[in-house]
């Protein structure tokens, strides 16, 4: 889901293919049916909640797609963080101070304490963890919301401490 998440929040339009929403196991073919069944499975409907809910925030925030062609709807908070594998950005809308901040961590070990830098002081909620047990995942977090602290970091003034779920995903919004 990590790389699947780093796509839907980098800038450009989305493409899915035939099945994606629910992790068919084989590829699509034009001879045969979608693996619907596979949706019975646990996994397999949490990832359909996961895509589900991923597009409706999608449309709904303005961050994610309003200037995806633009240089200044994008920002990289840390993307140099290979001794943890994990990577960090900002998506801007037209109105730059409309933001969302994507963490994304790329290996199976939970990542505690894990700082970045943020543009503006105050409480992020939490409005995508990929490792949400609703998802099928361990609900690894923050328990939906996490505040800044004035410890400069990243080029940033405030900066928050992050508890990362293992291959995850987080996506933060300030609180306003």
């Amino acid at each position: 889901r990590t790389l699947y998440c780093f796509m839907y929040a980098h800038p450009g339009k989305k493409l899915m293919f035939m099945g994606d929403e629910f992790g068919q196991k084989n590829e699509w073919d034009h001879d045969r049916g979608l693996d619907w069944d596979l949706v019975k499975e646990p996994l397999h409907a949490g990832l359909q909640r996961f895509v589900r809910d991923l597009n409706g925030i999608y449309a709904a925030e303005p961050a994610l797609h309003e200037i995806d062609f633009d240089f200044s709807g994008f920002q990289w908070i840390d993307c140099n963080d290979s001794e943890n594998s994990v990577v960090s950005f900002i998506r801007r809308s037209k109105n730059p101070s409309d933001f969302l901040v994507a963490v994304l961590n790329f290996t199976p070990v939970v990542r505690e304490g894990y700082r970045i830098g943020v543009p503006d002081a105050g409480v992020y909620a939490e409005l995508v963890n990929s490792d949400a047990s609703f998802y099928g995942g361990g609900n690894v977090g923050n328990g939906g919301a996490v505040s800044t602290a004035p410890f400069p970091s990243h080029g940033f003034e405030q900066s928050m401490k992050l508890r990362l779920p293992p291959l995850g995903f987080l996506l933060l919004k300030p609180n306003r």
